[in-house]
């Protein structure tokens, strides 16, 4: 008898100890604590809880404590109703966030070159430097009509030596034809015959009579006005200089005083005598030349003329 007894006591307090040990304390958020064993499956109005034999007490999900949720949310049948109210901390929130950064491969920057070494080593910088090479060429061949020096020799010379031939060029003065200078020499040096006198006969040839035993005196010769020279590197031609020195020649009826005179143009191209000008522009003016009896519209660049003389037609 002693011994069932015994075996039955023994039995009691370790169901006890079990149920003890299964009852868990469940904090709420007014501090206080249910103990008991949460029955599952719960409902998302709340969770059963058994405090004793036969006796249950719902609690609500939102009056536990967020300690409590966070233990409720290990398990699997309660975590879908525990899990939506434990507040996050802010380095959870943080952590959770958190971007990682993988690193990319990435070009190496090239090191910093000469000015020339860098424009050599690229094909845009390659292309930079035949435009402007290509300029430097066509700039000579500009001065070259400007200064009136052979375009071979300058353009070779700004190959040689770019930027500074043409610049070299451009500071020398305006190269005249060597006819032109002898022939302007020619004509001061000469002397002016006298009619009558034992020279003019010999310079033409042909005896001059002699004078009137009368004193009757021939009709003086008609006199015409001196031409006015303009040559370049004294004067800039451009459209104002031309339009204010020779405003009389843009009429299509020329005036009573200028309708004999002319311009004498001298280029790089050529020689043209001007009896009008037809128009102008900017860069260039179009001035109307007699060729073969009839009257032609030729095209003069500013920058081609080299010396310009207004002179009577006859002179």
């Amino acid at each position: 008898m002693r011994k069932l007894y015994f075996i039955l006591l023994t039995a009691w307090l370790v169901f006890t100890g079990v149920e003890a040990a299964r009852a868990e304390a469940f904090q709420l958020t007014d501090g206080t604590t249910v103990t008991g064993e949460a029955v599952v499956p719960a409902t998302g109005d709340g969770l059963n809880i058994k405090v004793g034999d036969g006796k249950y007490q719902k609690v609500p999900w939102t009056q536990f404590a967020q300690a409590t949720l966070q233990e409720l949310a290990k398990n699997p049948k309660l975590a879908q109703f525990a899990e939506p109210l434990i507040e996050v901390t802010e380095e959870e929130r943080l952590k959770k966030t958190e971007v990682t950064l993988s690193p990319v491969p990435r070009l190496e920057r090239p090191a910093h070159p000469a000015i020339i070494g860098g424009l050599l080593s690229s094909s845009v910088g390659l292309v930079v430097l035949l435009l402007i090479y290509a300029g430097n060429i066509y700039a000579a061949y500009e001065v070259s009509i400007m200064r009136a020096y052979p375009a071979a020799v300058v353009c070779g010379v700004a190959a040689v030596a770019p930027i500074v031939g043409p610049i070299v060029f451009l500071c020398l003065p305006t190269k005249m034809p060597p006819k032109a200078e002898e022939a302007a020499s020619a004509e001061e040096a000469a002397p002016v015959p006298v009619p009558g006198h034992p020279a003019h006969a010999s310079a033409t040839g042909t005896p001059y009579p002699p004078p009137d035993s009368s004193g009757a005196h021939g009709a003086p010769a008609k006199s015409h006005p001196e031409p006015q020279v303009f040559k370049r590197g004294q004067f800039t031609f451009n459209r104002r200089f031309i339009e204010t020195k020779f405003p009389g020649f843009f009429g299509v009826a020329r005036r009573e005083v200028d309708k004999d005179m002319m311009l004498a143009i001298k280029t790089a191209r050529g020689h043209y005598d001007a009896s009008r000008i037809t128009r102008i522009t900017g860069n260039e003016m179009y001035v109307e030349v007699s060729k073969s009896g009839a009257s032609q519209e030729v095209p003069v660049p500013f920058g081609e003329i080299m010396e310009i003389v207004l002179k009577h037609k006859d002179a």
